[in-house]
């Protein structure tokens, strides 16, 4: 059986949602600890005790998304786990992938997350960004969807998500007028998110652009594992072309439904969610029933997975 990792991004994040894994040792607040010493704030006192506005939004979740799936991924290695034939992070868990493949440096990581942040947040006013997602019409409806609600403003399909589950980002208004109008065009909901920026949609350039010269001053070494990326669905073939494929990310949108379909196709029978929650274990039982998906949430889950491993 030909196994895959995946790292979700930002939306699986919760107050506590690391102690359950905590309890078996120190490994995850260690984790954590390194990260906190890059960050200059103690990330494990956010994800505990929030608030959970704070830990919402992008500047905290980020890093404290990509600690948790690093943390969780260590745990599995200390239980004698072994590794994946493949991994990808959806959105930012890209990053958690690449830590995860030996293709970053973990502290350099945490200080590009928090920069990318920083980044996504300043591109785009607080408030005068969003997203959406629109439930039960398919990718072609929900882009005539955006060009009929754009009225002149970025709107756009960014998160291809699952079938019939597809994020849409872009100005405030533009996306308001799409959540008023979706029910009329058949969609079964649409739901506004709660970020506080419109991620992979054209607003995101200017951020796209700043990372592209701050990914210039990070080390990369050969992965260990293979890593699928959002943008193109495929590896990269060099390190300048990973650096090209991160940078663009963050203004393009995340095509998880190929990517998974793709891991389908190179073998993959097993997902393992490496990181709080089982949002992409959901996706992925829509996406792909060929495949299982097992989230590590628990320190039984991990044994019981290395049991059938």
């Amino acid at each position: 059986m030909s196994t895959a990792f995946i790292f979700p991004g930002q939306g699986s994040q919760s107050i506590g949602m690391m102690n359950a894994l905590a309890e078996s040792g120190t490994l995850i607040q260690d984790t954590f600890s390194e990260a906190s010493s890059v960050l200059g704030y103690d990330l494990w006192e956010l994800v505990n005790d929030g608030p959970v506005e704070k830990l919402n939004s992008t500047e905290y979740t980020q890093p404290a998304m990509l600690t948790a799936g690093v943390a969780t991924w260590r745990a599995w290695l200390e239980a004698g786990g072994t590794a994946p034939a493949l991994m990808a992070g959806h959105s930012l868990g890209e990053y958690t992938a690449l830590v995860c493949a030996g293709v970053l440096n973990f502290s350099d990581a945490v200080s590009l997350v928090s920069d990318r942040a920083h980044f996504m947040q300043q591109a785009v006013p607080e408030g005068e960004g969003a997203m959406a997602a629109i439930l039960g019409l398919d990718d072609d409806e929900v882009t005539t969807l955006c060009q009929q609600n754009a009225a002149g403003e970025v709107l756009q399909a960014v998160n291809y998500n699952a079938p019939g589950q597809v994020v849409v980002a872009g100005s405030a208004a533009a996306v308001g007028r799409l959540v008023e109008n979706a029910k009329a065009a058949g969609a079964k909901r649409a739901l506004l998110l709660p970020v506080s920026v419109p991620s992979h949609c054209a607003l995101m350039q200017p951020a796209s652009d700043r990372m592209a010269e701050r990914l210039k001053q990070v080390s990369i070494s050969q992965a260990q594992i293979p890593v699928i990326h959002n943008v193109n669905v495929q590896t990269a073939s060099d390190d300048d072309e990973l650096r090209q494929l991160l940078a663009r990310q963050i203004s393009e949108p995340v095509r998880w439904v190929e990517t998974i379909n793709s891991m389908n196709e190179k073998g993959v029978s097993q997902l393992i969610e490496c990181g709080p929650g089982k949002v992409l274990c959901g996706l992925s039982k829509r996406i792909n029933r060929d495949m299982s998906c097992i989230p590590l949430i628990t320190k039984d889950s991990i044994v019981n997975t290395l049991e059938t491993e």
